[in-house]
């Protein structure tokens, strides 16, 4: 009876240490299953070390996130971290501080660049993740393809209907089907929009579209009936829903694909050797030379009922260690101060093509930078996805799509107001 009274008070022991695990909720995702896969082993580490923690790893698509998450933490739900890029969501951010072992030497890894998981008002020392990347869009080309063609790359000044037409002659001379793409993305159609010397708010107030952005709405609609921008690019997909044009890129398909630095590592992965490629420089205009910034984060939202538990998990993400092996294996752009990344790039193509974006890094403006951070610009580029797609399968004219934009930033004009 003892020997059975002491199995049963051990198994009751168990029973209860495994009921104290804390289990946390992590959404991630990305374009490269590479970087998902190595994310997933990461966490299986940290489980490892720390086995009072379960972590319940959530990979989905861009656009089920982008579409979901922010209703789930409007109304208290939602994962307890996520991987993000929308700067309106920052408001639900967690600080990290109070749980953290080390919070000022992650504070000194991360520097100012933690400044851009804070909302107006927050702490000044408020810590509510890290930033996993940065990014700049920019013009990937198949190089193999304009040699082809006998076409000269686009040099640095021109602009994006040089870029464009230039596309099309090599479409023309090989037979491909897409000579310019981006993108099904806000993000990605604003960074020329600047260029040709948009302004989308002015002291606070939005603007959008203003008679820069109505020139550069109607080159991109003149594009589609020419062909160059073909309409199944934005048109296949309904309302505001993110898509992907990177495999069309991929299968030698594509002159010229707008998109960015994120692409430079799953393009290493999937093209190798098919085909030479490379980057352009930033489409130049009336406003400049600009890419387009952006990034992601690791943010903690504030509806966690273990913050302990998230604080160690962020401190191990964003360890010096995890976030080099990271930035070198995935050729990333951190936001972390790491000084002397060795990228593990042996492709020429590659090489090429992030000396490209080094160089354009400088060109981002202060106006571009806080258009940004700015709390409606998810809302802004949503509606101008769906309002663009419209107008390219030609259910809206130019300017019924020049009046539906104007109310739609007036409207969220009025909400950002309230």
């Amino acid at each position: 009876m003892l020997k059975l009274a002491m199995a049963a008070s051990t198994l009751a022991l168990i029973a209860g240490a495994a009921q104290a695990k804390d289990t946390i909720s992590f959404a991630f995702t990305d374009d490269d299953p590479a970087y998902i896969e190595r994310m997933g082993a990461l966490l299986e580490e940290f489980e490892a070390a720390n086995p009072d923690i379960e972590v319940e790893f959530i990979t989905a698509g861009y656009s089920q996130i982008v579409e979901q998450l922010p209703l789930q933490l409007a109304v208290g739900e939602g994962p307890d971290l996520a991987k993000i890029a929308d700067h309106g969501l920052m408001r639900y951010t967690l600080d990290l501080r109070p749980y953290m072992a080390d919070p000022d030497g992650f504070a000194a890894l991360h520097g100012s660049s933690l400044n851009l998981l804070k909302s107006p008002g927050a702490p000044a020392e408020k810590i509510g993740g890290f930033q996993l990347s940065q990014t700049l869009n920019l013009p990937f080309v198949n190089k193999t393809l304009w040699e082809q063609a006998g076409e000269p790359l686009p040099e640095a000044g021109a602009t994006l209907d040089e870029i464009v037409r230039a596309s099309q002659r090599v479409a023309d001379a090989t037979g491909i089907d897409i000579p310019f793409t981006m993108d099904r993305s806000g993000h990605r159609f604003t960074g020329p929009a600047f260029s040709y010397g948009a302004h989308y708010a002015v002291d606070g107030t939005l603007t959008f579209p203003d008679d820069a952005a109505k020139a550069y709405i109607a080159d991109m609609y003149r594009w589609t009936r020419e062909g160059a921008f073909p309409k199944e690019m934005w048109g296949a997909a309904g309302g505001s829903r993110y898509k992907n044009m990177g495999d069309e890129f991929v299968d030698a398909n594509v002159a010229t694909y707008f998109a960015g630095n994120w692409m430079v590592n799953p393009f290493m992965a999937k093209i190798g050797q098919d085909f030479e490629w490379t980057v352009l420089d930033a489409p130049c205009g009336e406003g400049g030379c600009i890419p387009m910034p952006g990034g992601t984060f690791l943010a903690a939202f504030n509806t966690t009922d273990h913050p302990e538990a998230v604080a160690k998990l962020v401190e191990f993400l964003g360890s010096e260690e995890v976030v080099r092996e990271l930035a070198e294996r995935f050729v990333i752009i951190p936001g972390a101060n790491i000084a002397d990344l060795d990228y593990q790039i042996d492709d020429p193509s590659a090489a090429a093509a992030m000396k490209v974006f080094a160089r354009n890094a400088p060109n981002v403006t202060d106006e571009i930078r806080d258009w940004s951070a700015f709390p409606g610009i998810q809302a802004v580029q949503s509606a101008i996805v769906q309002r663009m797609s419209q107008l390219i399968v030609g259910e809206l004219s130019l300017e019924d799509t020049y009046a539906r934009l104007a109310s739609d930033v007036s409207s969220i004009d009025a909400e950002l107001s309230n």
